[in-house]
């Protein structure tokens, strides 16, 4: 299946420090990209080298197969983007900034835009200064729909809106993207929504790339146990086996790709007594939480 997006050992710093290294995914035509992580952990600079606007340390990022720090204008006008914070020409109200955006997309299609306005409480004369903010995320994605991309790039898109404007943003982009067979990529550190509408991700913590991976096999493979112990200040160190570890008071529960079987062969070989080890089932959010930390 042909790639939209191929990320090959990107590797970034700011000054000294380093935001990740060899960052390596790629972004099938037509699906779901979700890139995860914690605030800070470099999910906008890999969508700001993305978009060319910032050139990496090393590595390279390819859309539709160009250099994406040298992007023709034919493969830009292929690609929608959404930064984080909606910011819109907030003066204007619905109809004007329809009307403003359509002067400058040949693929113009209004029907989307107005299909999401419609869901809105607003007067058409309405300034969208004047919107809540979650009427303003709606405004936004309707205006990057109405542009026909063939790659939509969403950056925190979730930011400031409440459950159920999170939840009409997710819903409509779905059936949009399934509808005219779009690809999107899409990042948020609110992993809650994206359950059943990623089919890829990548996470990544701070300096480092934790896992690449379809998110069903993720879910599948990656387990919660709990298991008791009298050593209340056990700490097991993270290795092949132990992704993550937490002791409260004796109450343990490890983060792992491995078995139940394995996992107490492992604390046996450790000299751990233990008792009532249980697989306990997982979110998406309590994965993503298990893999990379509650702090």
């Amino acid at each position: 299946m042909e790639n939209v997006v191929e990320v090959k050992n990107l590797t970034h710093y700011y000054g000294k420090k380093l935001v990740y290294e060899n960052l390596n995914f790629s972004i099938k035509k037509g699906s779901i990209f979700g890139l995860l992580g914690k605030n800070g952990t470099g999910k906008t600079t890999t969508i700001n080298i993305l978009n060319g606007f910032l050139k990496p340390a090393s590595g390279q990022c390819l859309m539709f197969g160009e250099d994406s720090y040298k992007l023709s204008p034919e493969t830009k006008a292929r690609v929608g983007f959404l930064i984080e914070g909606h910011i819109q020409y907030d003066f204007m109200n619905i109809v004007q900034i329809e009307k403003f955006y359509s002067q400058f997309y040949p693929k113009w299609k209004k029907e989307p835009y107005w299909e999401l306005m419609s869901k809105l409480k607003v007067t058409q004369g309405q300034r969208i200064s004047k919107m809540s903010c979650g009427q303003r995320s709606q405004v936004a994605l309707g205006l990057l729909l109405a542009q026909d991309p063939d790659l939509l790039i969403l950056d925190d898109y979730s930011m400031g809106l409440d459950a159920g404007y999170r939840r009409l943003f997710i819903d409509y982009l779905s059936e949009y993207a399934k509808a005219e067979g779009k690809t999107i990529f899409i990042t948020s550190h609110i992993i809650q929504d994206l359950e059943n509408f990623l089919d890829d991700c990548v996470i990544i913590d701070y300096n480092s790339v934790l896992l690449t991976m379809p998110v069903k096999e993720f879910q599948k493979n990656f387990r919660q146990f709990n298991f008791t112990t009298q050593e209340a200040h056990l700490n097991l160190e993270k290795d092949d086996l132990v992704r993550n570890f937490e002791n409260i008071k004796g109450h343990c529960v490890i983060y792992t790709f491995a078995s139940e079987s394995e996992v107490s062969e492992y604390l046996t070989q450790k000299g751990i007594a233990f008792t009532n080890l249980k697989l306990e089932s997982m979110s998406l959010e309590d994965a993503f939480i298990g893999i990379t930390g509650k702090y």
